[in-house]
């Protein structure tokens, strides 16, 4: 692991800086919302456009790559991102932010996709898997990082607007100065969203409601903690739970998964995640109860994301995964698109317990569903399937294309 960090350290410490301001900006803008008079359901707008801009980036961006190169995209949006931070505190109008937050998300997935394209040209078939492990650490690490910040200073001020502009400028540094001669990017084969939900129904399905969690997590935690009336400190903490139950639990999940029918590690995971969310949002719990909330809530939302993704792939030929993955990961995109909208309408209509309510229906869902299609056709063998791989829904189609080739090569570490 020293020796993949030795060789890796500059883009990762540029990922990290840049999952900083990443972080702080999501949660600043929930809090900063609130204190500007922005309704939940304005707030719901905003918190989406990143996630519509981040779909329409991760599928432009590789055809911007082709045309100019990676350096200068990564330049070119890296710039972009600075500026906008700037520009959120400067303009407090929420019709501004929508579209401030689209420009944001589209230039976050350029940069993810170049960097990963970096990253696995820099790993070598013996070190991809730890390589990966460590590119999830760092994303998951500086965003829990960044609610501490977000303590720093005052949320109504120009400060916390400034750092992570400041945060995303040094990011590329490391990146740009010490980086290796910019990858070869071909084009991935694409498949069909209707050969896509033949292949797995329960794996598309599953992808979207999770998208709809995911962005609810990401995107509306701070709106909901502002709503709630909790502190700052007390909002930042229950962002940052959520995270480390996303890294904690992937790996007992991931365990399982490669020892039993996946379908009933999906059908109890997202059954446990609709009991909590129902639960939550009927009854008043303490501020210590709801970061164990939160803890199991993100250490559920998190690998049934990677399950539903392993789970898809036990029915796919080795050539055919790339080009699933792209398909799922912008279903899922559609998702998080959609669900930060429908969970400000429900948080306007019935108040901060629909914020729960919302992901214990989309988890309950999920379960019924699962328990549904266990009736349609008998489980591969667990000697048959492929491995259980940790991705992060924030990653693109090439961190996952990596993935794919560790796994490939029997010698290589996986994650």
């Amino acid at each position: 692991m020293i020796r993949v960090f030795a060789a890796s350290w500059p883009l990762l410490l540029g990922m990290l800086l840049l999952m900083i301001g990443n972080g702080i900006q999501g949660t600043l803008l929930g809090i900063r919302g609130n204190l500007e008079g922005f309704s939940t359901q304005q707030m719901s707008f905003v918190m989406s456009a990143y996630f519509l801009g981040f779909l329409l980036g991760s599928r432009i961006a590789p055809d911007l790559i082709r045309r100019v190169g990676h350096v200068r995209v990564f330049a070119a949006l890296g710039s972009l991102i600075s500026a906008v931070l700037i520009l959120y505190a400067a303009i407090p109008d929420w019709v501004a932010w929508v579209v401030l937050r689209m420009v944001i998300g589209f230039c976050f997935a350029g940069v993810y996709v170049t960097a990963e394209s970096w990253l696995n040209n820099a790993a070598t078939n013996d070190t991809r898997g730890q390589t990966l492990s460590l590119y999830m650490i760092v994303q998951m690490a500086g965003i829990v990082s960044a609610q501490g910040l977000v303590n720093v200073a005052d949320p109504e001020g120009f400060l916390l607007f400034v750092i992570p502009s400041v945060l995303v400028s040094l990011a590329f540094m490391p990146i740009l100065l010490s980086i290796s001669p910019a990858p070869a990017f071909g084009t991935t084969k694409r498949m069909s969203f209707l050969r896509l939900y033949q292949v797995s129904p329960l794996g598309v399905v599953g992808i979207l409601l999770m998208g709809g969690v995911y962005s609810a997590l990401f995107g509306m935690a701070a709106v909901w903690g502002a709503e709630a009336g909790l502190s700052i400190p007390e909002i930042t903490a229950f962002v940052a739970a959520i995270y480390i139950g996303g890294l904690v639990f992937q790996y007992p999940i991931g365990f399982l998964s490669d020892r039993m029918d996946r379908r009933v590690l999906i059908l109890v995971t997202a059954a446990s995640g609709a009991v909590i969310g129902v639960a939550t949002a009927v009854v008043v719990v303490p501020f210590a109860a709801l970061l164990a909330v939160a803890v199991v809530i993100g250490g559920i939302s998190n690998p049934l994301y990677s399950l539903l993704l392993a789970y898809t792939n036990d029915y796919l030929e080795h050539d055919e995964m790339a080009a699933a993955s792209g398909g799922l990961m912008f279903t899922n995109g559609l998702g998080a698109v959609v669900g930060p909208v429908i969970i400000g309408w429900t948080m306007a209509a019935i108040g901060p317990g629909g914020f729960f309510l919302f992901i214990g229906v989309l988890t309950g869902l999920l379960a019924l569903y699962a328990a549904w299609r266990m009736t349609r056709r008998p489980a591969p063998s667990a000697d048959t399937t492929g491995t259980f791989t940790p991705v992060s829904p924030a990653t693109t189609v090439v961190a996952y294309e990596a993935v794919l080739e560790a796994q490939d090569d029997p010698d290589t570490d996986t994650p």
